[in-house]
């Protein structure tokens, strides 16, 4: 069965991505494989590097964000965390995506102590 849907994938592709003829009009350009050639180049020179620099650009910036970022306190509002029905995990008052260094829980507070900052190493 899957030979015979590679061999249909084929069929569509030869005729209808590489072969242009049932266009009415259209010729095949004559340097098309300079242009693909060039697009190539563009794409590992160009595109590439310039998403891993971006990349790295975020990554260090976050990094740099998180080592002065400082947690708010917990103050507990009573707008802040009306629940009409708990959760239906855990103990119905954690989010299903919960990170307890950075998500209070209503009523207790933080769990985790704050890692990040200027003072998380020192003891």
């Amino acid at each position: 069965m899957a030979s015979k849907l590679l061999f249909t994938g084929r069929i569509l592709a030869r005729n209808y991505v590489t072969d242009m003829s049932f266009v009415p009009g259209y010729h095949r350009p004559k340097n098309i494989e300079k242009t693909r050639r060039m697009w190539e180049l563009l794409t590992y020179f160009v595109a590439l590097p310039s998403v891993a620099l971006g990349m790295i650009n975020s990554y260090m910036l976050t990094k740099e964000e998180e080592e002065t970022l400082e947690r708010p306190p917990y103050i507990p509002y009573d707008h802040m965390y009306i629940m009409n029905k708990p959760f239906p995990w855990g103990d119905g008052k954690h989010s299903l995506f919960h990170n307890p260094e950075r998500n209070a829980v209503p009523g207790i507070g933080y769990e985790a102590p704050w890692p990040h900052g200027p003072n998380a190493h020192k003891k």
